[in-house]
């Protein structure tokens, strides 16, 4: 289990009378890029959202396993609270909308995560600010969201998401939205941003250019990963 930051074993989720996942073992190593693929309702999004702990499964076990030697945290033995906890402080997350606030700048959306774990309000713009330029942004801090574009406004989530350290950053069709040129750029700064810092990646996305940029391809169909491919 230390050579995986992420261990999913037997995870099984139904809605109602729907499965979206029905027995799902998954390793994560650190470091590495993975891209979840499959159709609608194949159950890849509910694989992301059960591995980050936004939800949680039927059956089966998440683990995670951060940096410090010795340490697994049972992610699906967590309850709420404990779970949002590492969810603000362990991970981070990029949306498909971004899912920003849009009556902040984007140095008050960054800072706020960084807040949000104890950080003063001037220790935490300085993060921001600081995040914000290694991402291309210098000098857009105080434009609110909607006086950016859709590439400037996912490298604000993109921000939002390291500002805290995360270790682990999920990302659901962060690229889904934009153009295939705007998409190129906003995973130059995800792929930089995480595996490029020695952190891991772990996205949902529809776009097969966007998988092929990752290590690792997961192909999810009917609730059971059907696929593996490792990038060449």
């Amino acid at each position: 289990m230390s050579s995986s930051v992420i261990t999913a074993t037997g995870l099984r989720k139904s809605y109602g009378t729907t499965r979206a996942l029905a027995g799902v073992d998954l390793r994560i190593s650190p470091g590495e890029s993975v891209a979840i693929m499959g159709a609608s309702g194949s159950g890849k999004t509910t694989l992301l959202h059960v591995l980050a702990g936004i939800i949680t499964p039927d059956q089966g076990s998440v683990t995670f396993t951060p940096a410090q030697a010795g340490v697994h945290i049972e992610v699906t033995a967590l309850n709420d609270r404990e779970r949002s906890r590492l969810r603000r402080e362990r991970f981070g997350f990029v949306f498909q909308q971004g899912l920003l606030i849009p009556e902040l700048t984007a140095i008050e959306n960054v800072a706020l995560a960084s807040m949000l774990t104890g950080h003063s309000r001037q220790e935490a713009e300085q993060l921001a600010g600081a995040w914000l330029a290694s991402l291309g942004l210098a000098g857009m801090e105080l434009r609110r969201i909607g006086e950016l574009s859709g590439g400037q406004a996912q490298r604000v989530a993109i921000a939002r998401a390291q500002v805290t350290g995360a270790e682990v950053v999920f990302a659901d069709e962060p690229t889904g939205a934009l153009d295939s040129a705007t998409s190129t750029e906003v995973m130059d700064a995800l792929l930089w941003s995480t595996t490029g810092q020695g952190r891991t990646l772990v996205l949902v996305t529809h776009d097969a250019q966007v998988a092929a940029r990752c290590s690792r391809t997961v192909t999810v169909r009917d609730g059971l990963i059907v696929a593996q491919e490792v990038a060449a």
